[in-house]
C-alpha cells in the first residue's frame, strides 16, 4: 500500500477534498469505465454552446483514482469539448505532477472516461433519442 509521502501535495488534497463529485441527472454525456485493477470511473457532462459547463465524477476507486477523476473534471470545466477530448494520461499525470508508478494507470482511466462521456455527448446529440434510453445512477 502506498504511503501518503508519495504523492503530491496536489493529489492529497484532491484525493481528501474531492471536487466536482457525484452524477448529473439528465446530464448530456456520460460514461462508465471499470479499469484493468478493477476500479470504476463514472463522468457526466453538462455542455452549452460546444462547451463543458459541468462535470461531475464518481468512483468506487483507490485515493488515486479519486485524486485524477477530481482533476480530470477541473481540466474539463469551462473547456470546448474538442479541447477537453484531448486530456490525456499525460496531462493528468502532469497536473498531479506525478504519481506512485503503481498508480499511473488511473489518470489514464480518468482521461478515458471522459474522453468516453464526450463521444457519448455527441452521439447523443446526433440522435436524441438515444438519451432517453441510456442507463444513469
Amino acid at each position: 500500500m502506498s504511503s501518503e509521502g508519495e504523492y503530491s501535495a496536489v493529489v492529497l488534497d484532491h484525493m481528501r477534498h474531492p471536487r466536482n463529485w457525484g452524477i448529473i441527472n439528465r446530464s448530456d454525456g456520460f460514461s462508465r469505465i471499470t479499469g484493468p485493477c478493477g476500479d470504476t470511473m463514472e463522468i457526466s457532462l453538462n455542455v452549452k454552446d460546444n462547451t463543458i459547463v459541468k462535470c461531475t465524477f464518481d468512483t468506487d476507486g483507490c485515493g488515486a483514482t479519486v485524486a485524477c477523476g477530481s482533476i480530470v473534471t477541473e481540466m474539463a470545466t469551462g473547456e470546448k469539448l474538442c479541447h477537453a477530448r484531448q486530456i490525456d494520461q499525460t496531462m493528468v499525470l502532469d497536473c498531479c505532477r506525478g504519481l506512485p508508478a503503481g498508480n499511473v494507470h488511473c489518470a489514464q482511466l480518468a482521461a478515458n472516461t471522459l474522453r468516453s462521456a464526450i463521444d457519448d455527448y455527441f452521439q447523443t446529440h446526433q440522435s436524441p433519442w438515444k438519451k432517453i434510453y441510456r442507463i444513469q445512477k
